[in-house]
């Protein structure tokens, strides 16, 4: 279509950030469901406890998405 931007405009890049995050929310409390219904035993704050750690987890890129090699953050200042 015309009015579509082209795939790596920024119009397109803008659209895509956007797309994911409207979905993000929804996509938390559906975590937040499944977790309650596959744990109906659990408490409001336990279940608030795993939807963190749900959200903190990164199966496969545990340091994140970089290259290299992990460092505390923020740098400590050298001194001069």
């Amino acid at each position: 279509m015309a009015s579509e931007p082209a795939h790596n405009s920024p119009e397109a890049a803008a659209a895509r950030l956007r797309a994911a995050l409207e979905m993000f929310e929804p996509g938390v409390e559906m975590m937040r469901q499944s977790i309650r219904r596959n744990n109906p035993d659990l408490t409001a704050p336990e279940i608030e406890a795993r939807v963190r750690a749900w959200l903190m987890d990164r199966p496969g890129a545990p340091f994140g998405d970089a290259v290299g090699r992990p460092v505390a953050w923020p740098r400590p200042r050298r001194s001069e």
